[in-house]
Order: structure tokens, then C-alpha cells, then sequence
């Protein structure tokens, strides 16, 4: 017999047991981290993490000149702002030994420069150079670049009198000698001792200790809705961080929780082309501008160390979202029911829809512990199956400006009818691009669901056609106009719709 640990759970086996005996029921696209029995060990690495009164900054120190400075005895209590400027700010004086060259260098920011006043060693400061310039800083021949900011450059741009360096600590990452892994492979055979990870567990920000706090409740739902196939795809694995980025590109988002992200905090990237990617970090790193906090990682850190790039992680987050839309009325009562939940309703009845909801975010949801509906006769919702395989790339067009992307029930209006064919008019942005794909080929099939491509002027029209047709595609273009996205279940309802009427539309996924 052999004894293993899974998820922390102390388990015996037979030996020769492989994987699979222990991940019952595991979804088997998902890695999960394998630590063999070893020695673990802290690591140090070359950053420098530095408290200031002004926030934190992380430095990456570079040569021997670099480590003497900042390990020197009582250097804290000396770095005070001594002189600041548009270019540079300086902390000290402090004595060193260095010798100046009274040559200007060209600096970098975030340049973490010694020099020294006057050109007396006694009289040195530690200088962080807030944008790129030339100066004589009394620097030795080197330059005297004995570092570089690698987090936290935001803060070079609020340091002002009074500002002091508080305390510099390493950064200590954590290693392991036993050539731990993810893997996904069902047949490794078990070792006595061996650690398993199989999932992360996170725990939603301002959610548990007997009370709710929503002021993160924008940021936690974006978290929610990534995360709601309970998979964390690794799309980056950096040092400090792992990043989901399938809703990149969804921002910008609102800043709402700012805060030091330490190991295993979740946040959501807020702006630039990453906004409405998720972040997990693995080390401490300092608050950033650019992050909102969203959860926190309480199950599972060894999962998020050993994470590669390209891999799907398990995922559970608490608590659940709290999202009502394309259910059925009585589904949704129940579903509030069950979470202790108040909810109102515009009309009863079996046969109807819930369109939309009133809180939105999960978390105001569960604070106010009421919830208000608005529903539609299931008559005027209409299910569709999209093509993602076919037509990646409309189809997340059409989630987009539909609704869809966010929720089980979207909406678009009713643009035009005649004969067979059923138009809409989704409010798609201009200058959206919707590139030919999944074009018809002899014969559009009747129900197919399609959207016009960027060869025609009506570009961004949907369109649905009852019958097949081998001329024109179902929004009435030449099929080099036409992507086919999906195609429509419920055809006869579209023969009851009225122009300018909204339709609500429930994706149905195969």
C-alpha cells in the first residue's frame, strides 16, 4: 500500500494505482498539480520588495554594488526624499565608496540609479529615475544602474516631500526540489508520498465573514461569468502571475478595489488591450492602477505555482453567480429560494421567461437578498444554436451585441420582414469588423441564422430564412456576403414576430 495526499485529504492505496483511480468524476481536459516527496524550499529571488510611505514598489537588483547597498545595516532609517524633479527622485544621503566619473549617462525610467551629491561618496542617494533622460547623478564609470523597478512604476510619479522609505525585503518565491508538474495524464502511477492538486477554490472579493461587502460587486461578477464552465485557462504564465485571457479585450472595466496583490489574490485587469483578463498571483506584488481586486485563492496555491501556460485549471469559486436570464419563471424561483432570496416577479405564470433581473451583480443580489424580474411569454423567445467551429469569429460578434456573451438570454429587434425571410438590426458599433467566413455553398439551408460580412454595405444585418434558397443567403446578400452562424429551433415562432418588435433569443448549446 501506498499513501497519498489529494487535495489534501490523506488517502492508501494499492501499489501501482495510476491517476485515474483518484479523479472520479475530475473533467479530463483539466491538469492537476503533482508534487513528489521531497524536501520543498524557499528561494530568493533577485527582487527587493520596498515600502515606502507613498505604496510599494518591486525592485529587480542587478550586480554585487547593488545587494551591498540595499543589505546594508540601518539603510532604511537614511532614505529619506531628499530632492525630487520631473526627471528623478532621490532618496539619502548615505556614505558609500563609490568613485564619481562626472560623465552624464542616459536613464531609463524606472532606473534605480547610486549616485552621490557633489560628487562625495559620504553624501550618496539612491536614485529612481521617473523618465528617460541624461544627467551627471555623480554616478561611478558604470553608470551606477544597481537595479530597475519592475512593479509599481506609478508610484515614481507621487513621491513628494516628506515621502521615506520605510522597509526593503526580499522576495522569496517558492521552489521545489521534487520536480513537481501539471500533467494530464491518466495512466502516471502514484508514488508513496506523492501530493495531488486537483483544483483552486476562491472565495469572491467581499464575500464570507458574515457579511457582504459589494464594493467589488462589478468586478466579481466579470470574475464570475469567466469563470462560470468552472475552467481557468492558463493563456499567460508569468512569474508573478497566471492570466485567463479569453474575456481580454472586454474592458474597460471600472476600478473599484485597489489593493497589494499578495499570493493567490484574483483581480481583473481593468484597462489596455488585457482589460477583462484574470489574473492569479503566485508571488506578492505591489497595488496596481491597472487591477481591480476580485477573490482570493483559499484552496489549491500549489496549483496556481506549478500552472503552465496552455493549461485548463478546475475552478470553483463562492459564491455562485446569481443569473436568472433565459429561465423559465419556475426555475428561477426556485434557483432564489434555495439561496435565501427574495424574488418579484412582473407576472406569474408557467410559461414564461425571465428577460432580465434587477440587482445584476451576484453580490448585490445576495446583500439586498431580493431580486426583481422581468419575463416574457415563452412564445416570444426564441431558441438558436450557433456555430462556433464554422464561424468563430461572428459568432462572438453576434454574443456580443446581443447579449448573449453575458447571459443565457439576449435580445435583438425585428429590422424588416418579407416572404420567408425575418431581418434584425443588432446595435453592432461602428467599424466592427465581421470578416467573411462560412460562406453558403450551393444552397443556403432554410433556418440557417446569418449575419452579413464587411463585402456589403448592410454589414452587421442578421437574418433567418424559412426555406432554402441557392441564390441568396437568409439576409437576402449574395452568399459571399453571408456568414452562417447557427441556425434557428424555433421557426414558427419567427412567423408571429412584428417589425420593429424586440425578439429575445436563448442560445441552446449542443
Amino acid at each position: 500500500m501506498i499513501a497519498i495526499h489529494l487535495d489534501g485529504r490523506k488517502m492508501e492505496l494499492p501499489g501501482g494505482s495510476t491517476l485515474s483511480s483518484v479523479l472520479a468524476g475530475h473533467p479530463p481536459d483539466c491538469a492537476v498539480g503533482i508534487i513528489r516527496p521531497a524536501t520543498q524550499e524557499q528561494m530568493q529571488t533577485a527582487n527587493l520588495a520596498i515600502a515606502t510611505t507613498a505604496g510599494e514598489i518591486t525592485v529587480e537588483v542587478a550586480g554585487q554594488e547593488g545587494s551591498s547597498v540595499f543589505s546594508a545595516p540601518d539603510i532604511t532609517g537614511r532614505l529619506t526624499l531628499h530632492w525630487a524633479d520631473r526627471y528623478a527622485a532621490a532618496f539619502g544621503p548615505f556614505p558609500t565608496s563609490i568613485k564619481p566619473s562626472r560623465k552624464p549617462r542616459v536613464y531609463e525610467r524606472g532606473d534605480v540609479i547610486l549616485g552621490c551629491g557633489g560628487y562625495d561618496p559620504a553624501r550618496s542617494y539612491l536614485i529612481l529615475a521617473r523618465t528617460r533622460h541624461a544627467a551627471d547623478h555623480g554616478a561611478d564609470d558604470s553608470g551606477g544602474v544597481i537595479g530597475r523597478v519592475v512593479s509599481g512604476k506609478g508610484m515614481l510619479d507621487r513621491f513628494a516631500t516628506g515621502d521615506r522609505i520605510t522597509g526593503i525585503e526580499p522576495v522569496v518565491s517558492w521552489a521545489d526540489t521534487s520536480r513537481s508538474f501539471t500533467t494530464k495524464d491518466p495512466g502516471l502511477v502514484l508514488e508513496d508520498g506523492m501530493q495531488i492538486v486537483t483544483r483552486l477554490e476562491i472565495v469572491a472579493q467581499g464575500y464570507g465573514g458574515g457579511r457582504i461587502d459589494t464594493a467589488a460587486a462589478a468586478g466579481v461578477e466579470h470574475m464570475l461569468l469567466t469563470l462560470q464552465d468552472g475552467r481557468f485557462s492558463v493563456g499567460r504564465a508569468a512569474s508573478t502571475h497566471i492570466f485567463d485571457t479569453r474575456r481580454a479585450g472586454t474592458g474597460p472595466l471600472n476600478r473599484e478595489v485597489r489593493r497589494p496583490r499578495r499570493e493567490g489574490a484574483v483581480t481583473v485587469r481593468i484597462s489596455g488591450k488585457s482589460a477583462g483578463g484574470i489574473a492569479i498571483y503566485r508571488v506578492d506584488v505591489p497595488a496596481s492602477m491597472e487591477h481591480t481586486m476580485a477573490g482570493q485563492v483559499v484552496h489549491g496555491i500549489e496549483l496556481v505555482r506549478l500552472a503552465q501556460e496552455n493549461d485548463l485549471l478546475a475552478v470553483s469559486v463562492t459564491p455562485q453567480r446569481i443569473d436568472l436570464l433565459g429561465r423559465p419563471l419556475a426555475e428561477a424561483q426556485a434557483t432564489a429560494a434555495a439561496a435565501g432570496i427574495a424574488l418579484k416577479t412582473d407576472r406569474e405564470g408557467e410559461t414564461r421567461i425571465v428577460i432580465s433581473q434587477e440587482p445584476g451583480n451576484t453580490l448585490d443580489v445576495l446583500n439586498e437578498k431580493a431580486v426583481t424580474v422581468t419575463t416574457a411569454p415563452v412564445e416570444k423567445v426564441i431558441d438558436i444554436v450557433l456555430d462556433d467551429r464554422a464561424a468563430p469569429m461572428s459568432c462572438e460578434v453576434f454574443r456580443k451585441y446581443t447579449g448573449l456573451d453575458e447571459h443565457d438570454c439576449g435580445m435583438m429587434p425585428v429590422f424588416f420582414k418579407f416572404d420567408d425571410v425575418v431581418l434584425f438590426k443588432p446595435a453592432i458599433e461602428p467599424g466592427t469588423k465581421i470578416t467573411p467566413e462560412n460562406p453558403p455553398v450551393d444552397e443556403a439551408p432554410a433556418a440557417a441564422l446569418a449575419i452579413t460580412n464587411d463585402s456589403r454595405k448592410g454589414t452587421g444585418l442578421v437574418g433567418v430564412r424559412m426555406s432554402a434558397n441557392r441564390e441568396f443567403g437568409p439576409t437576402s446578400e449574395p452568399f459571399e456576403g453571408t456568414n452562417i452562424i447557427g441556425r434557428v429551433i424555433d421557426t414558427q415562432k419567427l412567423k408571429k414576430v412584428k417589425e420593429r418588435e424586440m425578439v429575445y433569443i436563448r442560445e441552446v448549446r449542443p
